[in-house]
């Protein structure tokens, strides 16, 4: 079984990050874009019987700063 978590800065948090590839997008002459927000995507492969709640316990305890950052969860 896979899944794929998604995790990114919570709206209203400072995304320097983002802020950079705007701009360089910008000095390369993408003057269209008018915000980025970066995040990071984790796949996990799991055994038979993991849960979406496993999966959930993962993001809070280690793959996620949920005081910054939100997550969604992907089965693929």
């Amino acid at each position: 079984m896979k899944a794929r978590v998604h995790v990114m800065l919570k709206d209203g948090v400072l995304d320097p990050q983002g802020e950079a590839v705007r701009h360089a997008l910008g000095a390369m002459g993408f003057d269209k874009v008018e915000g980025v927000r970066q995040g990071k995507v984790i796949d996990l492969e799991l055994a038979e019987g993991a849960t979406e709640a496993d999966i959930t316990d993962m993001c809070e305890k280690l793959l996620a700063n949920t005081v910054i950052e939100r997550f969604e969860i992907e089965m693929v």
